[in-house]
């Protein structure tokens, strides 16, 4: 057992900074195509629409296939590393899932505060900043957290374009060690505890956004 365990940490540090670095992605996705969907101006509504359709309507396999084989060829002669393919990947089809999560929260904001900030002079930008994104997020936290949670899960699928995550290691290890029963037994309980520091780490933003928000409403 204990010789097993350095390769699957291994794997299961390439696997938290994809899962790190592909929420960031996922949430500045989300945030943006929510809100180029409710924008006025026709193409950018256009646009993110196209995104969100395209992303959640076709498969994670394929678009980190297409991401991985198809960018390197004729005309886009663009070629990513896996590890940039899988980020990406990864962050923009949960950022779409995560867009209408984003429009639904937005929309959910009562229009009194819009009114109110309005009526203190503030810009939009600031409206937006200040008041409108931080209640829209605290809304946002229980199914956003359920999208984090299926991107980690979704990590598994990076290691067929080669990438050496947890799923990667666990598989080479099956087939040079034949410990298959310890093996994915230790890969589960690492998928499960990531799994509850995203929920951990979620569940303390919502509170601290709570907190933000009864300050706010008492001032």
């Amino acid at each position: 057992m204990g010789e097993l365990l350095p390769l699957l940490i291994q794997g299961a540090w390439v696997t938290i900074q994809v899962t790190f670095f592909g929420s960031i992605l996922a949430i500045v996705a989300a945030i943006l195509a929510a809100l180029g969907r409710m924008s006025p101006w026709r193409l950018v509504s256009w646009f993110s629409v196209a995104y969100i359709e395209v992303f959640r309507g076709t498969s994670l396999l394929v678009q980190l296939f297409w991401l991985f084989f198809v960018l390197p060829l004729p005309p886009f002669n663009l070629e990513l590393s896996p590890y940039s393919v899988a980020i990406v990947g990864l962050g923009l089809h949960i950022g779409a899932y995560g867009a209408e999560v984003m429009r639904g929260a937005i929309s959910s904001v009562a229009k009194g505060q819009y009114e109110a900030a309005t009526a203190l002079n503030f810009s939009a930008y600031k409206r937006f900043r200040r008041i409108i994104l931080p209640q829209a997020l605290l809304a946002a936290i229980p199914p956003g957290t359920n999208l984090l949670i299926e991107l980690l899960k979704n990590t598994s699928l990076v290691s067929l374009i080669t990438l050496s995550d947890l799923s990667f290691r666990a598989r080479q290890l099956d087939q040079a060690t034949f410990q298959t029963l310890e093996i994915f037994s230790l890969a589960l309980v690492m998928y499960f505890v990531l799994a509850q520091a995203i929920n951990l780490g979620m569940r303390g933003i919502e509170r601290r956004l709570a907190r933000g928000r009864m300050r706010g409403g008492l001032s």
